[in-house]
C-alpha cells in the first residue's frame, strides 16, 4: 500500500523555493535557452537530485536537466519519463515572486497584499469550490506565481525522493527531464531523446486535480509583413500607402464572433494576432493559429490570407508576405496507438482516490511535440490554475495528490510488466 507523506511540508517548501527563482523565457531571444537565468533553477534541481542519490543528474549546455532513478525490479519494464518545464510565461513578470500560503481556505475572497485590486474570488475561479479546508498558494499581487510549471517540478522531485527512499516499492527505470522554453514553444527543440532513452512519458503540467489529457490543439504560427509606400506626409496625397494602417485594417477585418479566443471554447479553433509593430514603410504582425483538426487548422490559415488579399487590394502599390510555420500537432493521433499509456495514467489517478477527468487541452505541452517525435506523452494534472497572470494559484493538497499519481504511474508500469 502506497503511503506518501508530505513530511515537514517538504512539497510546498520545494515549490516556494522554485517559484522565487526568476525563469521567465523570452520569445524575442535567439539563444538556447532563451534566457540564461533558466539555468539557475536547473542548477538547483541538479544539486537536489544529486543529494537524493541520483548520481547521473546533470544540466546540459542548452538548459535541460536529465536524471535517472534506477530500476529496482527484475522485470522487463519500459523506461518511463516524467517531464516538466522550468520557464515561466513572458506574459507576466516572474521577477521577485513572493509566494503566500493561505491556510485552511474557507471560500473567502483572497485579496493579494501587494496589489489589493488583485482578488481571487470563487465566483471567478470555479475550482476553488473544491478547495474548502485546503491550503492555497498565490503570489503577492505583482507577479505570476509560477505554478505553471514549477508545481510539476516540485511534484516530480518529491516523487523522486519518495522512490529513492522507499526501495520496497518496485519500479522500472525512470528518467526525469526538465525543459526550458516551453512557454515560447521551444521546450523540446534541443531535447536529446536518444540520450533520454525513454519508451513512454508523462508531462506533469495540467490544471484540475484528477485531470489527464490525451489531446491538444494542433498549432501553427504566422508572420504577416506588409510593405507599404512611404512618402513625406506633407506631400503624400495619392502616394502614401501606410503599412501600419493597412495592417490595422487587416486586424479589424478578422472575424469577431468566431475564430477568436474570446468567442470560442471546447474544440473550436481560432486565429489570433498576438503582436503588432511597424511604421509607414513596413509593419508586421505575429499570429497563432489553433484547432484540434489539422484540416480546419489549414483552413484558418487560408482564411487569414483571404482577408489579407481582400484588404490589400485597395492599396495597389503595397505588397505582403505571409509565412505560416508548424509549431506542434495534436498528440492524440500518436497516443491512440499506445492506449496503455493513458490507461495506466487513469488507473494511477483512480488509486489516489480522486475522480478522473479525461480532457482535451486548449493549448499545448511539451508532450505534444514529444509524442510526434516518437515518445508518446499524455499530460497529467499538476494543480496549477489561472496561469500566466497575477491570479495564478495552486493547492497544496492537489499537489500532494499529483505526487501520489506520479508514484503510482511508476508502480503500475512495473506491475503490468513481465
Amino acid at each position: 500500500m502506497l503511503k506518501y507523506h508530505n513530511t515537514g511540508n517538504s512539497l510546498q517548501n520545494r515549490f516556494t523555493e522554485y517559484v522565487k527563482i526568476d525563469t521567465q523565457s523570452d520569445p524575442e531571444s535567439a539563444s538556447i535557452p532563451s534566457t540564461e537565468k533558466q539555468k539557475n533553477l536547473g542548477k538547483v534541481l541538479v544539486a537536489q537530485l544529486l543529494e537524493l542519490g541520483i548520481t547521473d543528474a546533470h544540466l546540459d549546455e542548452y538548459g535541460y536537466v536529465y536524471a535517472t532513478i534506477p530500476s529496482n525490479t527484475t522485470k522487463n519494464v519500459p523506461v518511463i519519463c516524467f517531464c516538466s518545464h522550468m520557464d515561466t510565461s513572458p506574459d507576466c513578470s516572474g521577477y521577485g515572486v513572493k509566494p503566500i500560503i493561505h491556510t485552511n481556505y474557507q471560500g473567502q475572497d483572497l485579496v493579494l497584499p501587494d496589489d489589493n485590486s488583485v482578488v481571487l474570488r470563487m465566483s471567478e475561479h470555479k475550482d476553488l469550490k473544491d478547495q474548502i479546508g485546503n491550503d492555497i498558494i498565490t503570489a503577492s499581487g505583482t507577479t505570476l506565481l509560477g505554478a505553471d510549471n514549477k508545481a510539476g517540478l516540485a511534484e516530480i522531485m518529491e516523487a523522486a525522493a519518495f522512490l529513492m527512499q522507499h526501495p520496497e516499492h518496485k519500479h522500472g527505470k525512470i528518467r526525469i527531464l526538465f525543459t526550458p522554453d516551453e512557454e515560447i514553444g521551444r521546450g523540446v527543440d534541443k531535447a536529446d531523446l536518444k540520450k533520454l532513452g525513454a519508451d513512454f512519458a508523462y508531462t506533469i503540467d495540467g490544471e484540475t486535480c484528477g485531470s489527464i489529457e490525451d489531446e491538444t490543439f494542433s498549432a501553427d504560427g504566422a508572420v504577416l509583413t506588409i510593405h507599404g509606400i512611404s512618402s513625406h506626409p506633407g506631400f503624400a496625397r495619392g502616394k502614401m500607402e501606410s503599412a501600419v494602417k493597412i495592417l490595422s485594417d487587416i486586424i479589424s477585418a478578422l472575424p469577431k464572433d468566431t475564430l477568436t479566443p474570446e468567442a470560442t471554447s471546447k474544440k473550436e479553433g481560432f486565429l489570433h494576432p498576438v503582436t503588432m509593430q511597424g511604421n509607414v514603410e513596413q509593419a508586421e504582425a505575429h499570429f497563432i493559429i489553433r484547432d484540434f483538426d489539422d484540416a480546419l487548422l489549414a483552413e484558418h490559415g487560408r482564411t487569414l490570407e483571404t482577408i489579407v488579399k481582400q484588404v490589400i487590394a485597395a492599396y495597389p502599390n503595397a505588397t505582403y508576405t505571409l509565412k505560416i510555420k508548424e509549431q506542434y500537432r495534436n498528440m492524440k493521433k500518436v497516443l491512440d496507438q499506445h492506449p496503455q499509456v493513458l490507461e495506466y495514467g487513469v488507473l494511477a489517478i483512480e488509486r489516489v482516490g480522486i475522480p478522473v477527468k479525461r480532457q482535451s487541452i486548449r493549448g499545448g505541452t511539451d508532450g505534444s511535440r514529444l509524442s510526434l517525435m516518437g515518445l508518446p506523452c499524455p499530460n497529467v494534472f499538476a494543480g496549477e490554475h489561472a496561469f500566466h497572470g497575477k491570479q495564478e494559484w495552486a493547492s497544496v493538497q492537489d499537489m500532494e495528490k499529483a505526487v501520489e499519481t506520479i508514484i503510482n504511474i511508476a508502480l503500475i508500469w512495473e506491475e503490468k510488466s513481465n
